[in-house]
């Protein structure tokens, strides 16, 4: 019997650590016990971290994925999945828990792609960026009367109408010329947004992250750049202009990997209303002025998609499951988007890092940077690019590279530090004065 102990012992130990995941919401303590409970699961491929705190002093927890968590390692990119922006649309808060704890599980039953995933880069989980708005709106229950109760934050700001205006600039210096890549912010700009929105600016300063996505609810479509039209104004509230981004075809297709693995965005018709393919265009859908997708894409490296989930904003409980199951692939699908286009290391002729450094690609006007560790990520779909590498101080390096399906494509740069010209004075101005001894 000492084996059959063995074994049942073995069996308890297992149940013990594999916590079956379960479809109801959580609340703000339920949410940090349940991150908290995968970290402990999943030490050493996780972390937790507070990005800052709300109006009322929550945190807005981050649970990261890394083999090496706390730690960016060159060539490994940086992509992110924030949810709960608007306080009543928690689909994508329940969905972020669950991605944790199937990360978390995956990774140790073996399974490969996920754990090639983890390996091969780094991921923030940000569940709630309004815990303050949640907590507002799940008091409500399910009266569908409360429809917009809990949207906003507890200063009763919307969030993602809060970030700075960088589309006004964009759209100025695309007709008389200017920067196209990490515009400015104001000097004033902590003291004109929320403390929410201030928290997430400086955490998407703080990683250079390539990839992400928010997730709302109130409509099932996926959402990409720009959120603002061009013509700064809105026909009602349904179809203004298409407003692209010099991205638009690659945003199109981050957002038609999450529509077709989805497993009914794709077919278009949902909420009452009609997207072919299951995305849109932002600005041509509705226009939204100071929005976190666009801010990403103008003053950061990041490219980010809006992912409208639900046509219900607050789902009963009984629909997580059902939810969780048609998302899923789709959530896995759009983390292995990060690998894509090129990618590589920028240094100097003595192999230090150049941080800053800006690839430029030949016909697309948007720039890229790299990071405090030399290295670089340029999202790009299959084909043949001419890239350049600039930084000041030194002379420019251009290549063309081809791009193929799957793994991106190493490009590593060197530059020479520029030789400063030699300036010459003509002879008649070297003059010599003759020396008078005193006396």
């Amino acid at each position: 019997m000492p084996g059959l102990r063995a074994v049942l012992l073995h069996l308890l130990l297992l149940l013990k650590l594999v916590t079956p995941v379960t479809f109801r919401h959580h609340r703000y303590d339920d949410l940090v016990r349940t991150l908290y409970r995968v970290h402990n699961e999943c030490p050493h491929i996780t972390r937790v971290y507070s990005a800052g705190r709300s109006v009322r002093g929550r945190h807005l927890y981050v649970l990261e994925f890394s083999d090496l968590p706390g730690i960016h390692e060159p060539l490994e990119p940086e992509v992110k999945y924030v949810g709960n922006m608007h306080g009543n649309e928690v689909l994508g808060r329940e969905l972020l828990l669950q991605l944790s704890e199937f990360l978390c599980e995956e990774f140790r039953s073996g399974n490969q792609r996920i754990a090639q995933l983890v390996q091969s880069a780094r991921i923030h989980i940000m569940p709630s960026m309004n815990p303050d708005g949640y907590e507002v709106a799940a008091a409500q229950g399910p009266d569908i009367s409360a429809y917009l109760v809990g949207r906003h934050n507890a200063n009763g700001v919307d969030l993602n109408r809060n970030f700075p205006d960088l589309n006004t600039y964009i759209y100025y210096n695309e007709k008389h010329g200017g920067p196209n890549h990490h515009l400015p912010l104001p000097d004033n700009w902590k003291s004109q947004v929320e403390p929410e929105t201030r928290a997430v600016i400086q955490w998407i300063r703080s990683f250079n992250f390539v990839l992400s996505a928010n997730l709302h609810g109130g409509a099932v479509v996926a959402n990409y750049p720009y959120d603002k039209s061009l013509e700064h104004r809105v026909r009602g509230f349904r179809r203004t202009a298409n407003t692209p981004t010099p991205d638009d075809k690659l945003f199109q297709k981050l957002a038609k990997v999450y529509s077709y693995a989805h497993g009914w965005m794709h077919h278009g018709w949902n909420c009452g209303d009609y997207f072919p393919d299951g995305i849109t265009n932002g600005a041509s859908w509705y226009s939204l002025s100071k929005g976190m997708q666009d801010f990403n894409y103008l003053h950061t490296n990041c490219f980010e998609i809006t992912l409208e989930l639900s046509c219900n904003k607050f789902p009963p409980e009984e629909d997580l499951q059902r939810e969780w199951l048609g998302n899923r692939e789709a959530l896995i699908q759009f983390l292995e988007q990060v690998h894509q286009g090129i990618k590589g290391m920028v240094l100097d002729e003595n192999n230090n890092y150049l941080p800053k450094a800006v690839i430029s690609v030949s016909g697309i006007n948007h720039d890229v940077t790299s990071g405090d560790h030399g290295d670089y990520f340029r999202l790009l779909l299959p084909g043949t690019y001419v890239v350049t590498a600039t930084a000041p101080g030194f002379d420019p390096k251009t290549v063309t590279v081809t791009v193929g399906p799957g793994e991106p494509k190493r490009v590593d740069f060197q530059l020479r530090r520029s030789i400063p010209p030699v300036t010459k004075f003509p002879a008649q101005h070297l003059e010599t004065e003759s020396y008078q001894s005193p006396g």
